[in-house]
């Protein structure tokens, strides 16, 4: 990698995942004082008007940030036709949104949920009139901004969520939330960027645009029924209160591989875009890449699978209970969207998108086939297999296409997933054993045992790096300069 380039992307990475910690800080302060007041049932009803409302923006999605950023070209030109179109698109959801909330309550046998899906609904009419130029932000690796944009909608959402939690105590403080962070960040993109968007009806920019998409708008539909599929599922069959204990387990358990999945596609897009031209500079990148995102989101797995029963009884509280096999179960899926988080954006950069659509196929239909059986059998537990199982699979075949297309040694790459995965099952064996041993563990043990994982973990890399040749060390002392 350039070390201007190199330079940038590390910069950016920093300030991505300043902004993700940040967030998911917030986010996990206000699960916590949320999961306390509110129900399992408020999720649930909350989930299933997102889950209605993720459906539509799904199958509508153009696809045009992605295809912007991915131009070499100057993108002046086509910001207005996309701001258009992205209106307009935000006013039809609306309207679908509000007139279909009745069948979707009676889908799922909510209907609490009717009044709540119609409002939210106005989620599309706040992210359809933002600032088009922030688009800039991600596309030049102008990461700090991007922090501010994003940071102030969290920031809204926590106060307005947890004070109309305390005042209402029902679903409706996730639903005020949702809005006013939304609301916060629509009107901070036009103060922290100077573009400012006019309406244009040049459909063949427009046009031009979603010739990329399209391929977009396809693996989203089908990555879509993919990731919300089993929430669906559940919400229909075992109801809103089951959902609830589900989309927790799920929140949980994905966290950290969610921050990890956004930072990496915001960061290496962009990069591997200006480097798709270079494959030895694409694979040296991307490898990095691979070995950073495995240094951390395997051990942080390893430690929620380990530690699931004794957060969730020390921080949720015991009526959370029920949700800790799924999420002992979905920390594996944590780690291979993680890491399908560094194959996606290679696929998209070098101008292939086509392959994780086709890869999307065939996980939906795996899904499809396995969902009914194991969730009748064993429950959500069966749920979240039935999730992994796919997801496993395609994640073989991703690596084998990415492989192909850096050119890259099999066992440079293995190496990058066997020496975290040694490391974190040493930590996680230990640990098991002494929650075993050691029955109901208290608050002050639970942060003791973090710090023995973390600083276990550590070691053990360490000791790999010196004696088996795992350079991961080596490589975080020098993106750490780079950033200065």
């Amino acid at each position: 990698m350039a070390p201007s380039l190199g330079k940038k992307v590390v910069k950016g990475g920093i300030w991505v995942f300043t902004l993700r910690g940040t967030q998911r800080l917030f986010s996990f302060v206000r699960l916590i004082i949320l999961a306390r007041i509110l129900a399992p049932a408020d999720f649930g009803l909350m989930g299933i008007a997102l889950l209605t409302m993720a459906a539509l923006n799904t199958f509508s999605q153009t696809g045009f940030q992605t295809a912007l950023i991915q131009k070499k070209e100057d993108i002046k030109s086509y910001l207005d036709a996309a701001w258009t179109v992205t209106i307009i698109r935000g006013i039809i959801l609306f309207l679908i949104l509000y007139f279909i909330a009745p069948y979707a309550a009676t889908f799922f046998k909510s209907p609490k949920a009717l009044s709540i899906i119609k409002v939210i609904g106005f989620s599309f009419l706040i992210q359809a009139f933002t600032n088009i130029g922030v688009v800039y932000f991600q596309k030049e690796l102008e990461f700090n901004k991007q922090f501010i944009y994003q940071f102030t909608g969290t920031i809204a959402d926590f106060v307005v969520a947890v004070s109309a939690a305390v005042i209402l105590r029902n679903v409706w403080a996730l639903v005020y939330g949702l809005l006013a962070g939304n609301a916060a960040r629509l009107i901070v993109s036009y103060l922290i960027h100077p573009y400012r968007p006019h309406l244009s009806f040049d459909f063949g920019k427009a046009k031009e645009l979603f010739g990329f998409g399209k391929w977009i708008l396809g693996s989203s539909i089908l990555i879509f029924l993919i990731t919300q599929g089993d929430d669906a599922f559940v919400g229909k069959f075992l109801g809103a209160t089951i959902l609830g204990f589900y989309q927790m387990a799920y929140r949980i358990s994905n966290m950290p591989a969610t921050e990890i999945t956004h930072v990496i596609s915001q960061v290496t897009l962009p990069a591997y875009s200006k480097l798709q031209d270079d494959i030895p500079r694409l694979r040296d990148a991307y490898l990095r890449i691979l070995g950073i995102t495995t240094f951390f989101s395997i051990p942080i797995a390893g430690m929620i699978f380990v530690l699931a029963p004794d957060f969730t009884r020390l921080f949720l509280g015991q009526k959370w209970m029920p949700a800790v096999s799924a999420m002992q179960v979905l920390c594996i899926f944590g780690v291979t969207r993680s890491f399908g988080a560094t194959t996606g954006p290679i696929f998209q950069g070098v101008g292939k998108p086509s392959i994780l659509t086709k890869l999307a196929v065939i996980q939906l239909v795996m899904l499809i086939a396995i969902i009914y059986p194991l969730t009748n059998k064993f429950g959500i537990f069966g749920t979240a297999i039935a999730v992994i199982i796919p997801n496993l699979i395609t994640q073989a075949i991703a690596a084998i296409q990415v492989l192909n297309i850096i050119k890259c040694n099999a066992v440079k790459f293995i190496k990058l997933l066997l020496f975290p995965l040694f490391s974190t099952s040493i930590i996680v064996l230990l640990i098991a054993v002494f929650t075993n041993i050691y029955d109901n563990v208290a608050m002050g043990s639970f942060f003791v045992m973090i710090l023995f994982g973390v600083v276990g973990y550590l070691a053990i890399s360490y000791l790999s790096g010196r004696k088996l040749g795992y350079n991961i060390m080596k490589i975080l002392p020098q993106l750490l300069r780079q950033s200065r």
